[in-house]
């Protein structure tokens, strides 16, 4: 499975020699990928609207290419009309329509691709901060899955089952995800969700994944899982099967366009950013 997939699938290499020399070891290729569909039920088209002038998954592409980890940018879509903007400034795969989560969807890319790991980014956040991928992209070093959590501030996302919450062990490693609030606070269940934030480091998920190439090949053989279909959440199917997922705790908030009325807020964002 896909836990023991060494970088660049290559367990020989690995067994010859633990850790090269840094004259001699290999570079690792690290490719970013944004998944883009067209159709949504809160924003159709979203990938094309206009965000201070530029299509919003143009600004998602220049954050990537902010970050130092990534030897490429790819969007990968299912739409002729995403990939016509998007080829104008970034190279487009084209995907199947039906794949149940993004995790598929880029696997369908990274089968036709030479590279060791793949970071899967949101098309929804323009103003997604570079450092944070660099991390989730360093954290394949260690773990074959990689994502990353900051902690949950607002007492409004509390209980909001839009907001996924995560625990992990000592070792940074997710433990569960959930739309419910994780953990339960059994002596401060009767407080309010201020007192409670105050007395737990509740964490809040951050939509980003790295992957090595071998582990989402691996991953997405598998059918979807009893629980990734409770829940909803894709990356429950690689703890079903026993695969370790990091998590990189990191102080951001993302921005995120979900309906037609975010628009303005982030146009807002960027002018006070310079951006």
């Amino acid at each position: 499975m896909g836990v023991g997939v060494p970088w660049g699938g290559c367990r020989a290499r690995l067994r010859v020699q633990l850790q090269p020399p840094a004259a001699t070891r290999r570079a690792v290729k690290v490719v970013g990928i944004i998944p883009a569909r067209y159709a949504s039920t809160r924003f159709p088209g979203k990938p094309l609207a206009l965000i201070a002038g530029k299509p919003l998954i143009q600004r998602v592409v220049e954050q990537c290419r902010r970050a130092s980890s990534l030897t490429e940018v790819i969007v990968a879509t299912d739409d002729a009309r995403i990939a016509e903007v998007a080829g104008r400034f970034c190279r487009v795969e084209m995907t199947s329509p039906d794949h149940p989560s993004g995790s598929d969807r880029i696997a369908e890319v990274a089968n036709r691709l030479e590279c060791d790991g793949i970071v899967n980014i949101q098309g929804d956040e323009p103003m997604i901060d570079p450092s944070v991928i660099d991390v989730v992209a360093r954290a394949l070093d260690r773990d074959p899955i990689s994502t990353a959590a900051t902690a949950i501030r607002d007492p409004a996302e509390y209980d909001n089952p839009n907001i996924v919450k995560v625990v992990v062990n000592a070792a940074g490693r997710a433990l569960y995800f959930s739309r419910r609030t994780i953990p339960y606070l059994r002596d401060a269940a009767n407080r309010s969700a201020n007192e409670q934030l105050a007395a737990f480091p509740f964490l809040k998920h951050l939509g980003i994944y790295g992957y090595r190439r071998g582990t989402l090949l691996e991953l997405v053989k598998h059918p979807v899982s009893p629980l990734e279909n409770a829940e909803k959440l894709e990356q429950l199917r690689a703890l079903d099967h026993g695969i370790p997922i990091a998590v990189v705790r990191v102080d951001y908030e993302s921005v995120g366009v979900d309906v037609p009325g975010d628009v303005a807020r982030v146009e807002a964002l960027l002018a006070q950013s310079g951006s």
